[in-house]
């Protein structure tokens, strides 16, 4: 029977146990009961590391490298430990140890199980591990090695060693593939750590990796790659790639703080040779210079050619007599760019070809300036006024976007987030100095009518004294509203060119300056250099991601209601313009027209009169409640913290307390700098709000027209 038990411990069938680990009922009434429980134990052994040999020769034949490699490390295990143990004490008996053979003839079921006692945890966790792994047919490398991870961390010291070996053999696996991807740039056919546009693939990376590691993966692998499928001139060195590689052979995913520490040094190597090599300075200059002359409209010579050329377009469209042609395409607004760029400085600029218009909703037909107090629905958070922007329909009446083409090696340091808020400021300033120059046009066309209109009736308006005394006040008061919307909008507009854009432009170029001349000395004096001297790749991104935060900010567009309020009140603007153009450029109506002093001997004023003046009367008080109520809004936001922060998603600074000491020097240097410019921008908002109540009128209070039941008309007189 001893023989007989061996071998089922080896993994024979024997009729000891005919099914499962259940003892033989021809057998059991033969047994002491003691001998029953020894055998049944032992049974119960075997059949577990039967299980156990049964799921590691079919889950060897899984596609997955991660399963293969557990299965093969397990299979080894059981050869290597539980095998020879099997062997060992099958010796023993053969030579008559005394220690397991009693008398040298007799041979104790309760020592045999006393011997494999100590596989009864190990093979229940075991079997317990590949019952799980048969679950599942589609294993992830992340979700393997957290299970695995999980699993060594017991107290039973046995099944901790075992699992420690599967968990090691996988995360082996796993650091070759992703020393392949980090060096050479190469994904596998099977199982890859990214996708074809290099991110990285859901549950490739395990949960013990750090947000802050996986983020620097994604970026390694991704800058590593492309440098290599764009087949660049320079190629990273071969001494860095076998530094690189020897770093991490030294660690393993389960060590974190080990880990991010080799992996926050590889993405700092990597940078500092794709700013030196790849990113050149002359690539971030033109790249920084063109969004800022485009987006940011510090091109105003090509910005107002652009504005003139879209409302060019509109009219033609209007005009067109055909369906088809009377659409607006994006084509169109392409072709509009190009002959904007015509006679301008942009003409020659090859970066220009880089911009395209696209219409979200398709093509369209031109919409005019509604002449109905329509206001737009408010805005309540900060997001959507950048995810949704309300200033997207100013320029062509319908939403449109401007975008700008990424290519090699622009994407390094600019993506899809970054292009959507520089759209979304293109669509704030395009608004803003195309009000402003139709406010501009219609003061033009007010002051030749009021030219002309002097040639003939003098220093006064014409008509009987009635008539010219109430078509004073509607002219005086049409010329008010002209001169208040051109005022607000030349502070505002002065504002945010001068003291937003150009201050934190130039601010952003002098702070890449000055980190370009630190890693340019770092060049020079050697690999000697103090770490604190670093150029780390990811300071450029922060820096940019800082610049256009602050540019959000001082363009009040992260301000839901400041936002909703700007767009209120350039479409109050907006609508005044398109209400005097259809009255031919001038307040008031012609002499001749009707709307003149009745006839029949009656002294009243002209029914056209009458309704022009509720108009402008009507522009006028929405005009200076929307203003007040700006004014009202920005000196609250001052007691509000502003939102200059650091993107989490594109920093390597934020977070961690595992990252090199250099980088926590650097986060602290950026820090102290984030809080200087928010003071900064707060000084700006400031010098803002002086400007806006210069004199007063906005913070001084004032008794509401047309509040109060009052009549409009009875207020100017006309009733």
């Amino acid at each position: 029977m001893i023989a007989e038990v061996l071998l089922v411990l080896a993994g024979h069938s024997s009729s000891l146990f005919p099914t499962d680990y259940t003892l033989n009922s021809a057998i059991a009434p033969l047994l002491h009961p003691g001998e029953q429980q020894s055998l049944e134990a032992l049974g119960l052994i075997a059949y577990r590391y039967r299980k156990i040999k049964s799921c590691c020769n079919k889950l060897s034949h899984s596609p997955s490298r991660y399963i293969c490699a557990l299965c093969a490390t397990l299979s080894h295990v059981m050869k290597d430990e539980y095998e020879s143990l099997v062997i060992q004490t099958e010796v023993k008996v053969l030579k008559r140890d005394s220690e397991l053979v009693a008398s040298g003839a007799f041979v104790p079921l309760s020592a045999i199980r006393s011997i494999f006692s100590e596989w009864d945890a190990p093979l229940a966790a075991l079997s317990a591990l590949v019952d799980e792994l048969e679950a599942d047919n589609d294993w992830k490398p992340g979700p393997l090695i957290d299970l695995l991870v999980t699993r060594s961390k017991t107290g039973i010291h046995r099944i901790a060693q075992i699992m420690s070996k599967l968990s090691v053999a996988v995360q082996r696996v796993w650091r070759t593939q992703l020393t392949a991807f980090l060096v050479h740039g190469s994904l596998s056919a099977t199982d890859p750590l990214a996708g074809e546009d290099f991110s990285i693939v859901f549950g490739a990376i395990p949960s013990c990796v750090s947000a802050q590691s996986r983020d620097s993966i994604g970026y390694i692998g991704r800058a590593v790659a492309t440098v290599k499928a764009v087949k660049w001139q320079k190629q990273p060195p071969r001494e860095l790639a076998n530094d690189h590689t020897r770093m991490l052979e030294e660690v393993l995913p389960e060590d974190q703080h080990a880990f991010d520490l080799v992996i926050s040094e590889i993405r700092t190597n990597i940078g500092e040779w794709l700013w030196l090599n790849v990113l050149t300075k002359r690539d971030v200059d033109e790249a920084v210079d063109s969004l800022a002359n485009y987006f940011l409209i510090r091109n105003g010579e090509f910005s107002l050619s652009l504005i003139r050329e879209i409302e060019r377009l509109k009219t033609s469209r209007l005009t067109s007599r055909h369906g088809t042609a009377s659409m607006i395409r994006d084509q169109d607004l392409n072709l509009a760019l190009l002959r904007a760029s015509l006679g301008t400085t942009a003409q020659h600029d090859p970066y220009l070809s880089r911009l395209r218009f696209v219409l979200p909703g398709g093509p369209v037909r031109p919409l005019l300036p509604s002449l109905t107090n329509d206001v737009p629905a408010s805005t309540t958070s900060p997001a959507n006024s950048l995810a949704a922007s309300i200033f997207d329909t100013s320029l062509l009446g319908t939403t449109m976007s401007l975008t700008y083409s990424l290519s090699w090696p622009l994407d390094l340091f600019l993506d899809k987030a970054d292009l959507a808020i520089y759209s979304s400021i293109f669509s704030f300033l395009s608004a803003l100095r195309k009000t402003h120059t139709r406010i501009h046009t219609c003061w033009t066309s007010l002051s030749n009518a009021q030219r002309a209109r002097r040639r003939w009736t003098g220093l006064g308006e014409g008509g009987m004294a009635e008539d010219l005394d109430v078509r004073a006040k509607m002219l005086r008061c049409g010329w008010g509203v002209v001169r208040d919307m051109g005022w607000f909008l030349d502070t505002l507009l002065g504002y945010v060119m001068m003291d937003v854009v150009d201050v934190e432009f130039r601010k952003m170029k002098d702070l890449l300056d000055k980190q370009r001349e630190v890693a340019e000395a770092r060049k020079a004096t050697g690999p000697q250099a103090t770490p604190t001297t670093h150029l780390d790749f990811t300071t450029l991104r922060t820096i940019h991601t800082n610049y256009l935060a602050r540019l959000v900010d001082g363009c009040l567009l992260s301000n839901g209601s400041l936002t909703t309020t700007t767009k209120q009140i350039l479409d109050i603007c907006e609508r005044f313009v398109a209400v005097v153009e259809r009255w031919g450029g001038d307040v008031l109506p012609a002499l001749l027209f009707e709307g003149s002093i009745m006839g029949s001997g009656q002294q009243e004023v002209g029914t056209m009169v009458k309704e022009r003046w509720v108009i402008v009367a009507e522009i006028e008080e929405n005009l200076r409640s929307l203003m007040e109520l700006f004014y009202e809004q920005l000196t609250q936001s001052m007691s509000q913290p502003f939102s200059t922060t650091v993107d989490a998603s594109k920093s390597g600074f934020l977070g961690g307390v595992s990252m090199i000491n250099q980088t926590t020097h650097t986060f602290s240097k950026t820090a102290k700098a984030i809080e200087g410019e928010m003071d900064q921008s707060r000084r700006h908002v400031e010098r803002l709000l002086l400007r806006l109540d210069f004199n007063g009128e906005l913070s001084r209070p004032r008794s509401s027209k047309g509040k109060g039941g009052g009549d409009i008309l009875a207020e100017g007189g006309l009733a």
